[in-house]
């Protein structure tokens, strides 16, 4: 029987090729098995005077033994991903009914109490919070001073710049920050409460009051 190395090349060539595309346990599990067979009855029925190399055989089995591992790898990435995206669920679930700090601009004044907040990246000089009504008009503006980078929040006393107060309802605000003369970029954050979660893509939502669908990584702080 003529040396049969190369039969055996090409069968784990292909295996690798499957290795690289959407290959299921089972499939793999048949196709090792084939492979296995194959060496097996080459071996016995080898040619004694031209027989399969030790290194040629140790590669062929490298081969199909690497593309067995990788094929177990994905499924274990695979497990880990659904592991997550359940945990994921599961911690978005308890954060139903409670109140979350995050990218936003949206403040809910209730009897002469709105709450806001601003992330810096940097400390800065002074930093200032211009309230809006649902036209754009500025009817407060509120100097905080100095203050450190990091997550911030501050009150607002429901009250325009004539000292009237206003009606209980949503209103947007700006933030302005400066530090050596120069305008820093700060991030205004809103509070908002958590009516339901969802999952798509294994993705987390949580869908808030007034800032809309935002993800569980965009939350600053927790109440």
């Amino acid at each position: 029987m003529a040396n049969s190395v190369n039969s055996i090349a090409d069968f784990a060539a292909s295996i690798n090729a499957q290795g690289k595309t959407t290959t299921t346990k089972s499939a793999n599990d048949i196709n090792k098995d084939q492979f296995l067979t194959m060496l097996t009855a080459q071996l016995q029925n080898q040619d004694p005077t031209n027989p399969i190399q030790n290194a040629e055989l140790t590669s062929q089995l490298a081969q199909l033994n690497m593309v067995d591992g990788i094929n177990q790898l994905n499924a274990s990435l695979s497990n880990i991903n659904t592991m997550f995206a359940q945990n994921q669920a599961l911690q978005g679930a308890t954060l139903v009914g409670r109140t979350v700090l995050a990218p936003g601009n949206v403040m809910a004044l209730s009897n002469g109490t709105a709450l806001g907040g601003v992330d810096l990246p940097q400390s800065v000089d002074s930093l200032q919070v211009s309230v809006q009504d649902s036209a754009g008009n500025v009817l407060q503006t509120m100097d905080l001073g100095p203050q450190k980078s990091g997550t911030l929040t501050f009150s607002w006393d429901g009250k325009d710049s004539a000292g009237n107060a206003l009606p209980n309802g949503d209103y947007t605000f700006s933030v302005k920050a400066a530090a050596s003369g120069k305008s820093v970029d700060a991030t205004a954050l809103g509070f908002a409460s958590v009516g339901s979660v969802s999952l798509a893509n294994q993705q987390l939502s949580l869908n808030t009051s007034t800032l809309g669908a935002i993800s569980l990584s965009q939350v600053k702080q927790i109440y």
